[in-house]
């Protein structure tokens, strides 16, 4: 039985302060009343785009959905990189990705500077993550033929990258929140963003294959992949720029106290939501982070198809999901965030049956069409929720910690690092799969397991627990509150 959704009151004695930093979508300065804390709009508020914003995201996904959409295939496909050495290589990238998300939550948190709270940390981050993403994907000749030698430049490269992405995503992911404070603005400005994620993904993944092994390299060589990553890291350097540069935080929130780190981590993992929410939110990207890392795999051992097959995929994928976006957004307008975000986490599960089932490029891309559905429900939804969360914690506690707490739950969700590499360890122990040289009796298998199989199991999990989250109301409905808690519709 689904759980009623209510705020939590703010403490007696909360101090007002600024809620927002930015416009709303509509142009005007966020409600006073309807503020993340409920105090009045600072003044920096109504100077940020909306689109300037969420065309960042464009920025962001472009690099880091290459190194999760084809750094597997890369490195055991390619290059020949033993599985159980690449599993083991992710599990350590897991843990350092959940381990280094919230020392950059608090860094830019606690950072007070002429240029901002959180842009220091996108302008560099973007710098970082332009390196180290050309550097993984263009591996020395020398390097690639020793296996030593090679497990080496994977591990440097693969977790100096990743965190190069915690260290911009704790910034951007913050400033939803701190610049839009009405749920129904906040829910155009993330379709907006997720819009700029998905034309990226179409990029990066539905396109990738033939332009590295078709256009810019050829098949059976890692050559064409390391221009792309050239091509992809200064565009989305560039763009992750012209984001940081139009970005005007509220001057009114550094008056806030800084928050302190191991208090502040207590008051985190005390609060229910981080467990439950982060819970599902943990689920949901591990299936996609599966999906990600194999689908070429996929392709080429299950559905006997090329990279032109892959490409076509999931562009289809993309496309649809892409469309689905707004009728979704739609959905939220009307419904609210929490009951549709609960209504697109069982669409998403089911969605991943078909892929078991499907054998050639054809049946693959009806199969598609069914995980797009959900994946585009949980996109437009997912973040709307955690903002939620956000919300009612400076509401309560009487300061903006964003970055951390948004951390904290990419702590948790970013662990899907060991989940990944124990599916991947799996397809050695159970199906023979090694390596592209040494693939197994029944690659097909093993990859029709870990495209559906898994994925399907883990948001099953997350619908299962999101049934049971009493989540905080929407900002302008929490920022009328007083006495009992009201119920989101």
């Amino acid at each position: 039985m689904e759980a009623e959704d209510a705020v939590d009151a703010p403490q007696a004695g909360a101090p007002s302060r600024s809620a927002g930093r930015g416009p709303t979508p509509g142009g005007g300065a966020g409600s006073g009343a309807g503020s993340a804390a409920g105090g009045a709009v600072g003044s920096g508020a109504g100077r940020t785009s909306p689109l300037r914003y969420g065309v960042g995201m464009f920025g962001t996904s472009l690099p880091i959905n290459l190194v999760k959409g084809s750094m597997l295939y890369v490195y055991v496909e390619l290059l020949g990189l033993d599985a159980v050495v690449y599993a083991t290589v992710y599990a350590v990238y897991g843990v350092l990705d959940a381990l280094d998300n919230p020392v950059f939550g608090h860094l830019s948190d606690r950072t007070r500077s002429r240029w901002g709270r959180r842009r220091p940390y996108l302008v560099v981050g973007a710098l970082v993550l332009t390196a180290t993403t050309i550097a993984l994907f263009s591996v020395p000749g020398a390097v690639a033929a020793s296996a030593v030698g090679l497990a080496v430049w994977f591990a440097v490269f693969a977790i100096t990258t990743e965190m190069a992405d915690s260290l911009i995503n704790a910034s951007y992911g913050a400033l939803l929140p701190e610049l839009f404070t009405d749920e129904r603005r906040r829910a155009t400005a993330n379709a907006v963003r997720q819009g700029a994620q998905l034309v990226a993904l179409v990029i990066a993944l539905a396109l990738t294959p033939v332009l590295a092994r078709n256009v810019l390299g050829t098949e059976g060589s890692a050559v064409g992949y390391g221009r792309l990553a050239v091509i992809f890291g200064v565009v989305a350097a560039a763009v992750i720029l012209w984001t940081a540069f139009g970005v005007r935080e509220d001057p009114a929130l550094d008056a806030e106290p800084k928050p302190q780190f191991f208090r502040s981590v207590g008051q985190i993992l005390s609060t229910a939501h981080f467990w439950t929410v982060g819970l599902v939110n943990a689920c949901y990207g591990a299936a996609m982070a599966l999906v990600l890392g194999g689908l070429q795999l996929y392709v080429e051992h299950t559905l006997g198809g090329s990279a032109l097959d892959a490409s076509i995929l999931q562009l289809v994928v993309i496309a649809v999901s892409i469309g689905m976006l707004s009728v979704w957004a739609a959905v939220v307008r009307r419904r609210g965030a929490a009951w549709t975000w609960r209504l697109a986490l069982p669409v998403a599960a089911v969605g991943f049956v078909p892929l078991y089932f499907a054998t050639d490029l054809l049946t693959g891309i009806l199969a598609g069409l069914a995980v797009a559905v959900g994946y585009s429900g949980v996109l437009a939804t997912n973040d709307l929720v955690i903002a939620r969360v956000l919300d009612a914690d400076a509401a309560r506690h009487g300061t903006h910690r964003s970055g951390l707490f948004l951390a904290a739950f990419g702590a948790l969700g970013r662990l899907n690092g060991l989940i990944t590499a124990a599916a991947l360890a799996s397809l050695a122990l159970w199906f023979g799969y090694r390596s592209g040289a040494d693939p197994g009796p029944d690659p097909g298998q093993a990859f029709r397991v870990y495209l559906s199989v898994y994925p399907f199991t883990l948001l099953v999990v997350g619908t299962a627990v999101s049934r049971f989250i009493r989540l905080p109301a929407a900002p302008e409905e929490a920022g009328g509150a007083s006495g009992d808690a009201p119920v989101t519709r």
